[in-house]
């Protein structure tokens, strides 16, 4: 029995994972962990938990994800996606458990007009992309046995605070919908990218080190907008309104799709 560790289980992926696999009889033994059950920026109480239990794989889904307000707040931010991927590192590294972690787009500046492959070099634009990117650094630095996921725009049907949701919930109480044009992505559902994860658990795969990861479909918010409710039915009831800027407080990439050939 494979025994796997699910950090930040509170979040959109985890909660992904859970519904997905947490009864499925595929030789998979989970624990799910929330920030209160298990604080990542905490190295001691890491060092106990994995002392107590035994874990063949940790997926790291904890994340500080506000990008806005990592703008405002970036120490807090710095402190989950940095130092808390730092500490996982060094844990893992000690008990021999193969860490998952789970990066982001955020990581790239925008201005390459081709997909970013994983050899292209990272320049953040944002607080949460630095801080996304230093936690990438430290467990590139201190382990051999990791993946490192690269993924974006990531979103859930179900679970979470997101795009998704939120388009469907302003088409039910707003009379216009405002989303921009300006930004290129891939829009990514949490279970395609947890089918991923699993897949690698499943196949034993030993392809150590970075990993592109995104749905198929190139977009912009507007694009994906419209898609959204198109499928469902709200797209002829709903004022949608294309703008070609946003107000945001963060700089946000201007194209930023990820290259599929890992």
């Amino acid at each position: 029995m494979t025994k796997i560790l699910v950090t930040g289980a509170s979040g959109q992926l985890g909660k992904t994972i859970k519904e997905l696999y947490s009864n499925n009889k595929i030789g998979l033994n989970f624990t799910f962990v929330t920030k209160e059950d298990l604080d990542i920026t905490v190295l001691n109480d890491l060092q106990v938990f994995f002392k107590k239990n035994s874990f063949d794989y940790c997926i790291n889904c904890a994340a500080y994800t506000n990008v806005e307000q990592a703008e405002k707040t970036p120490n807090i931010a710095f402190k989950i996606n940095a130092e808390g991927a730092k500490n996982l590192a060094k844990i893992c590294k000690v008990f021999s458990t193969v860490l998952i972690h789970i990066s982001t787009d955020y990581v790239f500046d925008g201005e390459k007009e081709e997909p970013y492959s994983t050899y292209d070099k990272p320049n953040p634009i944002n607080e949460y992309g630095k801080s996304k990117l230093e936690g990438e650094e430290h467990i590139r630095g201190l382990m051999k046995n990791y993946f490192i996921i690269r993924t974006s725009w990531l979103y859930s049907k179900k679970h979470g605070n997101n795009f998704y949701k939120s388009i469907l919930k302003k088409a039910k109480t707003e009379k216009k919908v405002f989303v921009t044009d300006s930004q290129t992505g891939c829009p990514t559902d949490a279970a395609n990218l947890s089918k991923f994860i699993i897949l690698l658990i499943v196949h034993k795969s030993h392809s150590f080190g970075m990993h592109h990861f995104r749905d198929q479909k190139i977009m912009t918010w507007f694009d994906f907008a419209k898609e959204i409710l198109s499928k469902n039915n709200l797209l002829a009831k709903t004022n949608l309104v294309r703008v070609a800027k946003y107000s945001t407080f963060a700089v946000r990439p201007k194209t930023s799709v990820l290259s599929l050939n890992n």
